[in-house]
């Protein structure tokens, strides 16, 4: 696992020695930041179940603005720390030790350009947690999720419409932009 082009490029990012940490390969990983390489500058970045952390820290290297990392593991995120400290990217992360429902209903409405999901597989958490974050999003912004493949997500939800999938075998990067900002 590493970071695929910016600032900290190259760099290997740690991971935890853990069968519910799935960190997302380089291929899916570079699929869904070419989908959004002109949304990232200057964005804020929300990573939802944070894991190691990878995808707030490829958008940092992108240039984004600020990522916020949150994850109920302090396991994971100890591992976040060290990768951002690894690839100098600490100035601009926040990372927050709580579960993504606890986080979402205290964080400040309309602040995030991008938010990223990669919840644990098999767990249906997508379904819940995506109409909720509809509030968090700016105008323009994205919600891009991964997810497995038998995890079917509507075209539709609530004010959030599905703009593209992108499959990589058994794994489907989702992207959701508001009705309202979406190209027909």
């Amino acid at each position: 696992m590493r970071v695929i082009t910016g600032t900290a490029k190259g760099i290997r990012l740690k991971t935890l020695d853990n069968f519910d940490i799935r960190p997302t390969t380089d291929k899916v990983k570079e699929g869904m930041f070419s989908a959004i390489q002109f949304d990232i500058p200057e964005s804020r970045v929300l990573d939802l179940f944070a894991g190691s952390g990878q995808l707030g820290i490829e958008a940092l290297s992108r240039g984004a603005r600020e990522a916020v990392f949150i994850d109920q593991s302090p396991q994971s995120l100890k591992v976040v720390r060290e990768n951002l400290e690894k690839t100098r990217l600490t100035e601009r992360a926040v990372i927050i030790q709580k579960s993504a429902e606890q986080y979402i209903k205290t964080a400040r409405k309309k602040s995030f350009d991008l938010i990223f999901l990669d919840p644990p597989y098999r767990m249906q958490i997508l379904e819940n947690i995506i109409p909720i974050l509809e509030g968090l999003l700016c105008s323009g912004g994205k919600i891009i999720a991964e997810h497995e493949e038998n995890c079917k997500l509507p075209e539709k939800i609530l004010n959030l419409r599905l703009q593209k999938e992108y499959f990589y075998g058994k794994i489907v990067v989702s992207v959701y932009a508001l009705e309202e900002e979406t190209e027909e």
